[in-house]
């Protein structure tokens, strides 16, 4: 499966979706993050209990300066309350959270401060791991700032010292959209998180992907699972899965393309064993040394495999090397290879991916490899001892 849901300032809350990310492109459209929309509807509650008259729209400052306003959908009294709520417009990234409406349901209480509470479709933290204390809302820390931030904007920092603002965080069928997220693996049960540090979504964030990698890692860490499993996507991460079900769900992580960041802070954090997954085109780049594997990195290199099929016993003959220098695929001179009846070819692969991975981290800890076809048959296994 790999983090919660696409927000870019709290990335271990990243949803579950294709693992090939793009670099960010100037004519992407930004969105708003939940915790943007959940501050928006907090204060235009705060408003309307104010006025006694419902709200048709509101504004809230961001971090950096800025402001986002939003229109509102609904805004209901409901007794000595008020329930508001914002479709979030998550721009033009793949968020799961697009078009959810995320409602805050207002009221005043005699302690002074904000107080939050996980109503329906947001979940609650169960797990230790997060910056967010077991048993709380799963209400990001910088989510907090900015809904603290737009309250104080209408009730000014003294009325919030004089008098409390109870806030219930909603969100409609958030139990059903947090399944396709990764709060169920983190211990986040009952829906989505509220989640950003800006309140804005950057489409298709590198450096997010790379946050909810590091997040993951210090989740499985902290909760006493020390042999990590870096997979390369989906089917590589349910193969091995189903190889190993004795191990803990916490323990897989989706990397990506990005296996390399995975593999150094996987060892700088302290994790005594890591396992990567993966089939024969991305563990060829890092048999290669080529440990960010994205095709904006550069393409699965045809000769470099063809010069290791050269190597195998029995050889290849002329005409079948030439056959190979002009494939399509790595998996075109896998097929070719297996009609010719030349084995080995993957296990090769393994092994020098096996040591690659391993010297990129100085071989501070041992480093395994299981290289999958696409079917799910384990096709090679090697392994390097730490030094």
């Amino acid at each position: 499966m790999t983090l919660i849901q696409a927000e870019r300032s709290f990335p271990s809350l990243m949803p579950r979706r294709s693992t090939a990310r793009h670099h960010q492109k100037a004519h992407l459209r930004t969105g708003f993050t939940t915790s943007a929309c959940a501050a928006g509807a907090a204060r235009a509650a705060v408003r309307a209990l104010l006025a006694e008259e419902p709200q048709t729209d509101v504004s809230i400052p961001l971090p950096g300066k800025r402001t986002a306003s939003f229109e509102l959908a609904r805004c209901e009294f409901a007794g000595a309350g008020v329930r508001v709520g914002i479709v979030k417009d998550a721009g033009d990234d793949p968020d799961v959270t697009h078009g959810a409406e995320i409602q805050a349901t207002v009221h005043f209480v005699d302690e002074p401060g904000l107080h939050f509470e996980a109503g329906e479709g947001v979940g609650v933290v169960t797990l230790p791991g997060l910056e967010i204390p077991v048993g709380d809302p799963s209400v990001s820390p910088g989510a907090r700032r900015i809904i603290r931030k737009a309250v104080e904007t209408e009730l000014g920092v003294e009325g919030l010292r004089r008098r409390g603002v109870y806030i219930v965080l909603s969100v409609p069928r958030g139990e059903t959209i947090a399944k396709d997220t990764l709060n169920p693996r983190l211990g986040v049960m009952g829906g989505i998180s509220i989640l950003g540090t800006t309140g804005i979504v950057q489409p298709f964030s590198e450096g997010a992907y790379r946050g909810s990698i590091v997040v993951e890692i210090k989740a499985a860490l902290r909760n006493g699972v020390n042999a990590l499993a870096l997979t390369t996507g989906d089917r590589s991460e349910r193969y091995l899965m189903k190889l190993r079900p004795d191990w803990p769900e916490i323990a897989f992580i989706q990397v990506g393309d990005h296996l390399g960041f995975g593999l150094r802070r996987a060892a700088r954090l302290g994790a005594k064993q890591v396992t990567i997954s993966g089939m024969i085109g991305k563990l060829s780049k890092i048999a290669q040394g080529r440990m960010h594997t994205h095709v904006s990195q550069g393409l699965i290199d045809i000769r470099f495999i063809a010069s290791q099929a050269a190597t195998l016993t029995p050889a290849p003959s002329p005409e079948l090397m030439a056959r190979l220098l002009q494939a399509n695929t790595a998996r075109h001179i896998q097929m070719m290879l297996r009609k010719a009846g030349i084995p080995g070819l993957e296990q090769r692969i393994a092994r020098l991916a096996a040591r690659q991975a391993a010297d990129h981290i100085e071989r501070r800890i041992p480093v395994e490899v299981f290289l999958w076809d696409i079917k799910g048959d384990l096709l090679a296994y090697a392994r390097v001892k730490s030094t």
